[in-house]
């Protein structure tokens, strides 16, 4: 590891201060960035602690929905009543996402940040673009079997490994963010992941020194909300394929659903295509079948990773039929 200062700011806004200065980087609970700091892929000369700011609450809101604030350890937030009643998709996927150990020291504002699982950029003799921009994606031709399906380019074909931001995008969430001038801007979690393009390595639509202070959820949809992960082994590992669903039936017929797929893409992945197919129609498995077949229609495998096409179908149908029956 290359040496580093570090410094633990008393407030907010003197993080964002702090994290102007060449070279300096945010550290909240450390689970991703440590190990990339390690193995050399990481080059922080400054590390800012911002793991003690008042940022753990978790606060209602005028109008029925939660404000979490950055800090708040994935653990606490799973267990929250208020996110176990009204949001148990996230709960679910907060629990799935990792071992217990993990989730006391991991924060909501990491969680959205880790980097991608790809083992080529885990090599650093290897190709990649959003390791080193320009040395080319050493897993189009590679091993590529846990990569992306959709939204991918020539230039990368990684995936997004939280599971946590996949619930947050089927319940609509917003990011707010501290920039380094003070302002505060709301980002939609939509908005906030860039797909790779010609520039992978530019993740999201941070500003230099801009730090999320927290994630705001809207009321609860309506409906039953469910997260399902296929993964390869039951104990901790990252998503093949994730589905966070939430679908409201009435007499047979869905009246409203939202999907979102985790493991597909470099961003959660949010199918206004599946919810479409979905909504107005009779809540049976041949709507689910062409929901699924709308989702994955511009989908393209890299050759070890075409089965997750058919996994994803297959997830989603699964994962809406047990919505639907229990709405």
């Amino acid at each position: 590891m290359r040496s580093f200062t570090y410094e633990r700011p008393a407030d907010a806004r003197a993080a964002v201060a702090a994290a102007s200065r060449s070279g300096a980087k945010f550290i909240s609970g450390g689970t991703n960035l440590l190990d990339l700091m390690k193995l050399d892929i990481e080059h922080p000369s400054h590390l800012v602690d911002i793991s003690r700011l008042a940022l753990r609450d978790i606060d209602e809101l005028p109008d029925g929905g939660l404000r979490i604030g950055a800090q708040a350890a994935n653990s606490d937030v799973a267990a929250d009543a208020r996110v176990r009643t009204r949001y148990p998709v996230l709960s679910q996927a907060l629990v799935s996402g990792a071992s217990g150990q993990l989730r006391n020291k991991a924060s909501t504002g990491g969680n959205l940040l880790q980097r991608t699982r790809c083992p080529y950029f885990y090599d650093t003799a290897a190709g990649c673009n959003k390791r080193d921009p320009g040395s080319g994606c050493s897993a189009i031709d590679g091993s590529n079997r846990i990569h992306a399906i959709l939204g991918a380019s020539d230039a990368c074909i990684a995936t997004h490994p939280s599971d946590m931001a996949v619930a947050m995008t089927v319940l609509d969430a917003q990011i707010e963010l501290l920039d380094a001038d003070e302002s505060v801007r709301r980002v939609a979690i939509t908005d906030f992941y860039r797909l790779p393009g010609d520039t992978p390595h530019l993740e999201t639509v941070l500003r230099p020194a801009e730090m999320i202070t927290s994630v705001v959820l809207p009321p609860p949809p309506p409906g039953r909300q469910l997260y399902r992960k296929v993964r390869d082994r039951a104990s901790y590992e990252f998503a093949l394929v994730s589905v966070a669903a939430v679908v409201s039936a009435d007499q047979a017929t869905i009246a409203q659903a939202r999907v979102a797929f985790g493991g597909v893409a470099h961003k959660p992945w949010r199918s206004v295509e599946a919810e479409a197919a979905l909504t107005g129609r009779p809540a049976t498995m041949a709507t689910y079948r062409a929901a699924a077949d709308a989702a994955m229609r511009d989908a393209v495998g890299q050759g070890h990773n075409d089965f997750k096409i058919e996994l994803a179908r297959r997830t989603l149908c699964r994962t809406l039929a047990q919505a639907a029956q229990s709405s």
